[in-house]
Formats: C-alpha cells, structure tokens, sequence
C-alpha cells in the first residue's frame, strides 16, 4: 500500500512539474521583454500592452507566441522607439523572428543574441545601432535574412558567418564597416550592393589584393 501511495504521489509531482513548465518558460519570457521595454522610449505607446503582472506575454500586441505559449515573434519595425537592445533578449529561447527596423534604436548589439538558435530572421536595419556585429552571430545556425544595414556599425564582417549555410539574404549597406568581403560559404552568393557605402570596406577577398584587416 505504501509503494502505491509513494507512486501515486511521484506522478502526481511529475504532472504539476509539466503543467507548470510552460509557465515558467512564459515567466521567463516575459521578464527578457520587459527588461527590453525598460530600455526603451515609446512616445506613441506601442507597448502600452505590455503589462508586467501579466504571466503571459503571448497576450501582448507585437508579441506571437507557438501553441505552447513560447515566444516566436517579435514585430516592433516602424514603432517610434528609442533606446537599446538587452542580453535580456537573449532568453527569448523559441524567438524565430526579431524585427526592429527603422526605429531609433541605438548602442551595441548584444552578443547574448547569438544564443538565440531558433532565429530565422534578424531586422536591425534603420536605426542607430553602433559597435561590432558581435561574433556570436555565427551561432545563429537557422538564419536566412541579417539586415542591419543603415546603421553606425563599424569593426570587420564577423568570418563565424561563413559557416551559417542557412544565410540567404544580407545587407549591411550603410555602415563605416572595414576590412574585406568574405567570399566563401553563403557570402559567395550575396551581390556587392549587399556590402556598399562602407568607405573603408574593401574586397571581395576573392581579388586578392588586400588582407582582411585593411583599413580597420
């Protein structure tokens, strides 16, 4: 009787413990997103929905969610907002599409993002984004588009890209990027205006002429 009641007792654990589980994941979820809010300037309260006490973010506008209340999607292109991005953002663990184009966004990309291995599409384009493209990007394994062009970046193209074979669309126009135009993996796919309007960006490699650090 008593070894009944003990198994009785350890399913019932196990039953709350994945019940809870997608609570906690939204818990989770839900403190990466407000620690970006707080980062932010929103004078046309585009985030008003974004209510703390709330467990769920999946219940947020420019938030989507899968059907086990994870985060896939986060749409804010267009939005007014200033501020900065947040390591926070690199718990967004199920997070497929980051779309923060032309807004007014500033500072360094955080190289927590490139803990997000889900990441389909990464939109940074547009806004005033300054700093390296970290070399955690290369660890974005199910990227297809990387835009972040019209920005204030500066340093080399990060070489990690090479090996992202999912990459199909990049642009990184608009930059004070240095050094040479990878030119194998994807980038032997990718077409100059990709990389133009970086005055100290030289290549491709595949000339010949200049080492990967010139200009830098």
């Amino acid at each position: 009787m008593a070894c009944l009641t003990l198994a009785w007792n350890l399913f019932s654990l196990l039953v709350m413990v994945l019940t809870a589980l997608p609570l906690v994941l939204s818990n989770s979820e839900g403190d990466a997103l407000h620690a970006f809010r707080r980062s932010l300037s929103d004078p046309d309260n585009v985030l008003q929905s974004w209510d703390a006490t709330l467990v769920n973010p999946c219940t947020w506008i420019h938030v989507s969610c899968n059907h086990d209340n994870q985060v896939t999607r986060l749409d804010l292109g267009n939005s007014n907002l200033s501020g900065h991005l947040v390591p926070d953002l690199g718990n967004l663990q199920h997070l497929q599409y980051l779309e923060l184009y032309k807004n007014k966004i500033s500072g360094k990309i955080p190289e927590e993002l490139g803990k997000l291995k889900n990441l389909v599409s990464l939109d940074l384009y547009n806004n005033n984004i300054t700093g390296e493209i970290p070399e955690s990007v290369g660890n974005l394994k199910s990227l297809v588009f990387l835009r972040l062009n019209n920005n204030q970046l500066i340093g080399q193209i990060p070489r990690s890209l090479t090996a992202v074979s999912t990459l199909k669309v990049i642009d990184v126009s608009n930059n004070d990027i240095c050094g040479t135009i990878p030119t194998n993996g994807p980038f032997q796919d990718f077409t100059l205006a990709s990389f133009e309007n970086n005055p100290r960006l030289n290549g491709p490699e595949l000339l010949g002429s200049v080492t990967y650090d010139s200009g830098c």
